[in-house]
C-alpha cells in the first residue's frame, strides 16, 4: 500500500522519535557513580566483566552477590577458594597490564591500599574504566563495601555487609570494655619491622580490639622501625602477622621469636606476650574486617574470651 507524503512524514516523525527515546534510555542506563578519589565514573546499568586487582575487592564482590561478573582476579586472590579458579592478571603492585586487557573487561577495580595511581593511569590511557577505593580506616572500609554496592548494583547487598560487619564489631567491643588498654605493635612484617601506623585502617583495628597502637605519627601509613625505637616506646603486646600458608586454621599463636629473646627490655618480649595472628584476614580490607577485629582483640585480652571471661 503507497504511503503520502504527509503519511510518510508522520512516520518519519515517529522513527525519530523512537530513536531518541532508545538513545535517552540507554544514557540513562549508564550510572554516574562516584568513587573514593572523587572521580565520577559512567557504569552501564547491566551484568558487567569486572577485573578485580586486590584479594579484599574480590572478596566483596563474592559478598555482594557479583562473583559471576569476575573475569580476571590478582595471583593473591584466594578466597573465598572457588576466586582461585578465575583467570589470574599477576599481583597486586604489577598487574599484567596486557592481561587485564586481553579480559575485556567493562571495569577495573582498584584500592589506594595496595595498588599505584601510576597502575589506574596506565590502565585508562588503554581506554580501560577504572574504579577507586581507599579503605584507609575503618568506616573507609566499611564505605569502600557501600562504593562497591553503588557502582555494582548491589547497594542493598553492601548494606547489608556493613550491617552485619558493624553488629558483629559491636559485640567484641562490649566483650573488651572496661579492661585496660595495653600499648600493642602490630608489625605486617618482621625482618625488616614494618608496622601498622596510624594512617592505616589496622589502627582503628587495634582500638576497636581494644589495644593502643604504639606507632600514632601519620606521616607514613606502614613505617619502617628499627630495635631501638621499638624498646623506646616499650609495646606491653607485639602482634606478628602471620602469612604462611594455613595460619588462618591455626589461629593466633603466642611465641616470642628465638632472636628476640636479646630484646628483654621490651615489656611484650619480657612477659611472653608476642602473638602471631593470621595474616589475611586482618590484612585485607573487606568484608571480613570483623573476623579481623575479633581475631586482634583475642590475641590482645586472651582471658576476655575464654570460658571464664566470657560475657
Amino acid at each position: 500500500m503507497a504511503i503520502c507524503g504527509a503519511g510518510r512524514g508522520v512516520l518519519r516523525g515517529v522513527v525519530l522519535s523512537l530513536c531518541w527515546l532508545c538513545m535517552a534510555s540507554g544514557a540513562a542506563r549508564a550510572a554516574d557513580v562516584q568513587d573514593m578519589l572523587g572521580r565520577r565514573i559512567a557504569i552501564p546499568d547491566r551484568p558487567l566483566r569486572l577485573v578485580s586487582l586486590a584479594p579484599s575487592i574480590t572478596e566483596t564482590a563474592y559478598a555482594l552477590g557479583r562473583e559471576g561478573w569476575l573475569v580476571g582476579v590478582t595471583a593473591v586472590c584466594d578466597y573465598p577458594p572457588a576466586a582461585r579458579a578465575l583467570p589470574r592478571v599477576g599481583g597486586i603492585a604489577a598487574p599484567s597490564l596486557e592481561q587485564v586487557v586481553y579480559l575485556q573487561p567493562d571495569l577495573v577495580l582498584l584500592t589506594a591500599e595496595g595498588n599505584s595511581r601510576e597502575t589506574m593511569g596506565q590502565l585508562e590511557r588503554l581506554g580501560l574504566a577504572t574504579f577507586a577505593l581507599r579503605p584507609d580506616s575503618y568506616e573507609g572500609v566499611l564505605e569502600s563495601i557501600l562504593a562497591m554496592g553503588r557502582a555494582l548494583a548491589a547497594e542493598v547487598s553492601a548494606g547489608r555487609v556493613v550491617e552485619g560487619i558493624r553488629d558483629r564489631v559491636r559485640l567484641v567491643r562490649e566483650r573488651v570494655a572496661g579492661r585496660s588498654r595495653p600499648s600493642v605493635l602490630y608489625l605486617i612484617w618482621g625482618d625488616p619491622p614494618i608496622a601498622a601506623g596510624a594512617g592505616s585502617y589496622l589502627h582503628d583495628l587495634l582500638a576497636l580490639a581494644g589495644g593502643r597502637s604504639i606507632v600514632w605519627e601519620r606521616a607514613v601509613p606502614y613505617p619502617r622501625l628499627n630495635w631501638e625505637q621499638i624498646v623506646g616506646r616499650a609495646p606491653d603486646v607485639i602482634l606478628r602477622a602471620d602469612h604462611r600458608e594455613g595460619a588462618e586454621s591455626a589461629g593466633p599463636v603466642r611465641a616470642v621469636p628465638p632472636e628476640w629473646i636479646a630484646w628483654q627490655a621490651v615489656p611484650a618480649i619480657r612477659t611472653g606476650h608476642v602473638v602471631s595472628v593470621p595474616g589475611n584476614t586482618i590484612l585485607r580490607p573487606g568484608p571480613r574486617i570483623d573476623d579481623g577485629v575479633s581475631l586482634l582483640a583475642r590475641s590482645i585480652h586472651p582471658s576476655a574470651f575464654d570460658a571464664q571471661g566470657a560475657r
